[in-house]
This record gives C-alpha cells, sequence and structure tokens, in this order.
C-alpha cells in the first residue's frame, strides 16, 4: 500500500505540526532519536529504528550509546533524565502489558527531571513515534527506504 500519509497529506501535515509542537518543547534532539529508537525496536518497526539511529547519529550521538538502548538498564552510558525518559517511553509503548500501564514511579521520576513543556513533548513524541511504527509496520515500509 502507498503509505497513507501520502494518500491523505492532511495527515502529514498533522504529524508534522506535532513534531513541530516536539521542537519546540526544549528536548535535546538526541534524547527525541533516542526515544523514536526505542519504541521502534519494541515496535519492530525496521524503517523507524533504520532512519532513527541515522539521525541520532547526526546530532552527535555516539554507536557505543545507540548499541546499547535496548539495554539502557544495564548500560552505565545514559544520564538519569535519559533514563526517566526511556523508562516513560517503554511505558507508554507497551501500555497493554499491565494494568497500570504507566505507573506512578515512572511519571513521577520523569518528573523530577522534566518540567511541565519539556515533559508534554517528551510525552508527545513517544505517541508520536508510536503511530509512525504502527503506520509502517501495517504497510510493512521497510528499513532503507527513505534513502532508496
Amino acid at each position: 500500500m502507498t503509505h497513507p500519509v501520502q494518500i491523505l497529506p492532511d495527515a502529514m501535515k498533522a504529524m508534522m505540526a506535532l513534531k513541530a509542537s516536539v521542537d519546540g518543547s526544549g528536548l535535546p534532539a538526541g534524547l527525541v532519536h533516542l526515544v523514536d529508537l526505542r519504541a521502534s525496536q519494541i515496535n519492530g518497526c525496521s524503517f523507524c529504528v533504520d532512519m532513527h539511529w541515522r539521525e541520532a547519529k547526526q546530532v552527535g550521538e555516539t554507536d557505543e550509546r545507540l548499541f546499547a538502548v535496548a539495554a539502557w538498564r544495564e548500560a552505565p552510558y545514559f544520564t538519569e533524565a535519559e533514563r526517566a525518559a526511556l523508562a516513560l517511553t517503554e511505558a507508554m509503548t507497551r501500555i497493554a502489558d499491565r494494568a497500570d500501564p504507566v505507573p506512578d514511579e515512572v511519571w513521577n521520576e520523569a518528573r523530577r527531571h522534566f518540567d511541565d513543556k519539556a515533559l508534554a513533548g517528551l510525552t508527545l513524541a513517544i505517541a508520536a513515534i508510536n503511530v509512525w511504527n504502527r503506520l509502517n509496520a501495517a504497510i510493512r515500509q521497510p528499513a532503507g527506504a527513505r534513502r532508496s
């Protein structure tokens, strides 16, 4: 299938407006790419995994950190704020996996590191990447398609 945002251009405009809101929230671009990468790994979206490690490299992320995103809890390369963002990413991405999808301790830790504007941006970034992952997985968008 042709990508839905190509068939319905207003949907692409809406997604780009959402991205612009996230970009204006004060979150570092590298953090957003880590969040995008982790959610995409969980969701099995090869297109987004491929895109976000490349974009993260462009804003200065190291191979070491990118390779460790899937094991961020055990890897020493992430700040407390990044860990809070990755925990929130996992909780919001796996909402059906537990009775309390986003436990208070996850929210409280995120709140400790992000003000209202940044936390709103982070929450919207996680929601947005989950939309992209689901669209791409549904139409079987292959990794590397963006570069071809």
